[in-house]
């Protein structure tokens, strides 16, 4: 009685594994589509560790639609780490919009790290990118600040090594100040801004892009500040301070002359002091050597005294001296 049982769940069990390994369910809805598998076939994608209904569905969905993929490149894909589902309905949303996109073509745009199926709907419908608030002088050194809105489209055949948007920003940018900086008013910008547009576009500023531009608006333009204006006061005030540090430097001077000339006047006056000092031992040589006599000392004595009251005249009638 009890070997029955046993056997019954022995089967169960091997049932279940058996169709956990072997999606059996997917099997059956791949070829009520249309798609021939065989059991060995999904046998060997769970041997190669790849999950058979990432490659199943999306090759239902694209014979379905009409395009008739092969199932070892589908599964070399996604072994490549690529989105298999999202590059079959690219390839669908492309046939369906008329755009040339192969299935090569679109694994490589997906392994290369972009949304292949976005650049699709991208091409049929164009994606606007505003750019960031831009500040150009003119040369009448007026700033203008001016924004614009680029209309690009995905170019499918420069997707793979194109450069993104961030590319197309910094270009649009580029011209807008070239053209602004090579106006000879700020008022020749602001009465015609469509100018600007223009003179972007006709740089081909899409090259080497990833993206066909299809129009540059401008969207916004404002006068800035008067930069011009700005540069001549900051060019005043750095001609003030160099003036200024000349001016101290030559006074600088003036104060060291001023102090060495009061130094050797001072220096003149110590000698004379010096040499003053000395002539008391000198008359007291003379003195001793008998050189100097008394008399002649008294008339020397008065000369000196006769000097000094003719000095002491000359103060007293001079009124600047008497000043001072």
């Amino acid at each position: 009685m009890l070997l029955p049982i046993i056997i019954i769940v022995l089967i169960i069990i091997f049932l279940s594994l058996l169709f956990s390994f072997v999606p059996i369910g997917l099997l059956i809805s791949a070829s009520a589509s249309g798609v021939k598998l065989n059991i060995s076939t999904l046998v060997g994608m769970r041997l190669r560790k790849v999950i058979p209904a990432r490659i199943v569905n999306p090759l239902i969905k694209a014979t379905k639609a009409g395009i008739q993929l092969p199932l070892n490149k589908l599964e070399a894909h996604y072994m490549a780490g690529g989105n298999v589902d999202r590059v079959v309905n690219a390839l669908i949303a492309a046939m369906r919009a008329g755009i040339p996109l192969d299935f090569e073509q679109a694994c490589a745009i997906d392994l290369a790290g972009r949304n292949v199926l976005e650049a699709v709907q991208m091409s049929v419908n164009p994606r606007v990118i505003e750019t960031p608030v831009i500040a150009a002088v003119a040369m009448d050194g007026i700033e203008l600040k001016a924004k614009a809105k680029v209309t690009v489209r995905a170019n499918i055949d420069r997707l793979v090594g194109g450069a993104g948007e961030e590319t197309i920003i910094a270009r649009v940018g580029e011209g807008i100040v070239t053209t602004v900086g090579s106006s000879r008013s700020h008022k020749e910008v602001l009465e015609n801004p469509d100018s600007i547009s223009r003179t972007v576009l006709d740089k081909g500023l899409d090259a080497g892009t990833a993206f066909e531009i299809l129009s540059i608006d401008i969207a916004d333009v404002d006068v800035g500040r008067n930069v011009g204006a700005q540069l001549q006061i900051d060019q005043a005030e750095a001609d003030k301070r160099i003036a200024q540090a000349k001016a101290e430097e030559r006074r600088a001077m003036a104060v060291a002359q001023e102090q060495e000339n009061v130094a050797a006047v001072a220096g003149m006056r110590a000698k004379v002091i010096e040499a003053e000092a000395e002539i008391p031992i000198a008359i007291a040589h003379a003195f001793k050597e008998g050189k100097l006599g008394v008399m002649d000392y008294y008339n020397m004595k008065n000369v000196m005294s006769d000097t000094e009251m003719r000095n002491a005249i000359s103060h007293a009638a001079d009124p600047n001296t008497a000043k001072k």
